[in-house]
């Protein structure tokens, strides 16, 4: 079969019965595409029909409000446990956080590494070494403050090292 129309934008030679296959493809892809349209129209009507029974404009107004209410009072607790969390930062940085202990022997005839020096620092690396020096006469406690990793007085040996194992920490 032979149509001047066809001949005419060059597709002559093509049997009218492959195009009217091709068109009834198209057809049946778009009625597919409109089914599917419709029942996803369908479910979203539904639940908009779900959302509003028994809802009217004061009722979705008042749950609205309520959200927002809600809303206001997490945001007041927020800024409440933020001042809350900015205190306990601040706390500690001032609070021992660092450690470092020496046990050592401090007199020839003592045994047991009954002797210690314990460091005890801060973030900034301040606070404290506590000196015990056991001995047969009684035990010997001394204290030296330390500011940013440094004390105004001498350190002994085992002052030092555990001075420096807290500042390792």
């Amino acid at each position: 079969m032979s149509s001047s129309l066809l001949d005419k934008i060059g597709l002559g030679n093509i049997d009218p019965a492959y195009i009217i296959i091709g068109l009834l493809l198209v057809v049946i892809a778009a009625i597919i595409i409109s089914i599917i349209c419709l029942v996803k129209l369908s479910k979203l009507n539904d639940k908009y029909r779900r959302f509003m029974t028994g809802k009217d404009g004061k009722s979705l107004e008042d749950a609205v409000a309520k959200r927002f209410s809600q809303v206001d009072k997490l945001i007041e607790e927020n800024k409440k446990k933020t001042v809350e969390i900015e205190d306990i930062f601040n706390n500690l940085k001032i609070s021992v956080q660092k450690v470092g202990i020496v046990k050592y022997d401090a007199f020839n005839e003592m045994g047991g590494k009954l002797s210690f020096s314990l460091a005890m620092l801060n973030k900034e690396n301040s606070g404290f070494i506590i000196n015990a020096m056991h001995s047969r006469e009684g035990c010997y406690t001394y204290i030296k403050e330390i500011i940013n990793g440094e004390s105004y007085i001498p350190l002994g040996t085992e002052e030092k090292e555990a001075l420096k194992k807290a500042m390792e920490v």
